[in-house]
């Protein structure tokens, strides 16, 4: 029961087609694309990026089709001061924008680069305002004050409530209007400890959205505490949400953003939303982030795993040329090689197909051996064999028969 009526290269179960099972989007337009990889991301722990890194990974998100690139927090240090600076300057498609806390100096460090859009953030729930020591009030008088700041010097404001999952209802909606009023333009609906299910993130962007009507646009901004960050964002946008933020590979606190790689390909191969982002240059520039980071990531992870298209299972290898029977979509929606690699659990299929590739003939006779050595190589070295390796076994066997 497969479905892949609408996306090419992409071969689902057709029950996500299904009305009574999937309710209709609030959303139905184009879904954009805000990335903080060079602010948020870079809070991964031990992550440090130089401004020249940043700029090269801004360039590639440029390339991606993302359309907002959170250059960073000028006022936290030089480095990430010189690194807006480099990125405004770059002439990218994408709009630049700054992150400031509900502060004056933020702001001004903002405005002395140039910067003509910012986020601008303030503690909302009771316990992320005990812990910075403000008051209600006291957070709403300094976010007014930053924003109308802002605005008044010619910054778009998207108004960011840190912790707003876990803020009461009324207060959240005080929060919101205490900054429309003060001429903030758009909202970030923020799960900033990943503590939301995909039915509360989507309630509570209904709930927005009823509160402030349908002109202001709407952010999501998520993380991945208990896996659901992707999830959740999807569930965002059916609510109504025009903007996703995230990171690349999902980098970020504890267990990271929500990963707009992720999110990108369940919109476009599940849900049929369109995107304005390019999945053929995903893993191109996962590569990238990951290098210059100096992290790596596990090897099955979705969308831009290494292994994603790699086969090593003899009774899969027997249906590699049938992609569709092993595979949710095509390794060319995002530009990856499909390739059987050999090892313990190859099979005669894994053999005959590697073989044929490397352009080494092979009767059946020696199709067993290759695989007996094979097995006890990979199972001995607990690994995979190599093509160098693989052609050293075939010209034995064929010396030896």
């Amino acid at each position: 029961m497969t479905s892949n009526t609408q996306n090419t290269g992409v071969w689902i179960s057709d029950l996500n087609e299904r009305t009574e099972i999937r309710a209709p989007f609030a959303q139905t337009k184009s879904v954009h694309f805000y990335d903080t990889t060079l602010r948020d991301g870079e809070q991964t722990v031990g992550v440090v990026l130089t401004p020249p890194q940043k700029l090269e990974i801004a360039r590639a998100l440029d390339g991606l089709g993302i359309e907002r690139i959170e250059a960073g927090f000028p006022r936290v240090s030089a480095d990430d001061a010189e690194a807006f600076q480099l990125i405004a300057n770059a002439g990218l498609k994408a709009e630049v924008w700054g992150f400031a806390r509900a502060v004056r100096a933020d702001v001004d460090e903002l405005l002395r680069l140039g910067s003509r859009a910012a986020v601008i953030e303030t503690p909302t729930s009771a316990i992320k305002l005990k812990a910075y020591g403000l008051s209600p009030d006291e957070a709403k008088r300094r976010a007014a004050d930053a924003i109308s700041h802002a605005v008044k010097n010619g910054v778009k404001v998207a108004f960011f409530t840190v912790d707003g999952t876990r803020t009461e209802l009324n207060s959240l909606r005080s929060f919101y209007k205490n900054a429309l009023d003060a001429g903030a333009s758009e909202l970030v609906i923020v799960d900033t400890i990943g503590v939301c299910g995909p039915e509360a993130v989507e309630f509570l962007l209904r709930q927005v959205r009823e509160w402030v009507g349908p002109s202001i646009p709407l952010h999501f901004h998520g993380h991945d505490d208990f896996g659901m960050a992707t999830a959740c964002a999807v569930a965002a946008v059916r609510g109504g949400a025009q903007w996703i933020q995230g990171t690349i590979n999902g980098m970020g606190e504890r267990a990271g953003n929500a990963d707009l790689g992720e999110i990108a390909m369940a919109l476009h191969a599940l849900y049929n939303v369109p995107i304005s982002f390019d999945l053929k240059k995903i893993r191109e520039v996962s590569a990238l982030v990951r290098r210059s980071s100096g992290y790596s990531l596990a090897p099955w992870k979705p969308v831009v795993g290494e292994n994603l298209f790699m086969r090593e299972s003899g009774a899969v290898a027997n249906q590699f040329h049938i992609p569709e029977a092993i595979e949710p979509f095509s390794a060319s929606l995002v530009n990856a090689d499909r390739l059987i690699v050999l090892g313990k659990k190859s099979g005669l299929d894994s053999i005959a197909i590697k073989a044929k590739d490397l352009g080494i003939d092979l009767t059946a006779e020696q199709q067993q051996a290759a695989l007996a050595a094979v097995k006890k190589l990979g199972t001995a070295e607990r690994r995979l064999v190599s093509n160098d390796e693989f052609r050293a076994i075939a010209s034995r066997v064929k010396q030896s028969a």
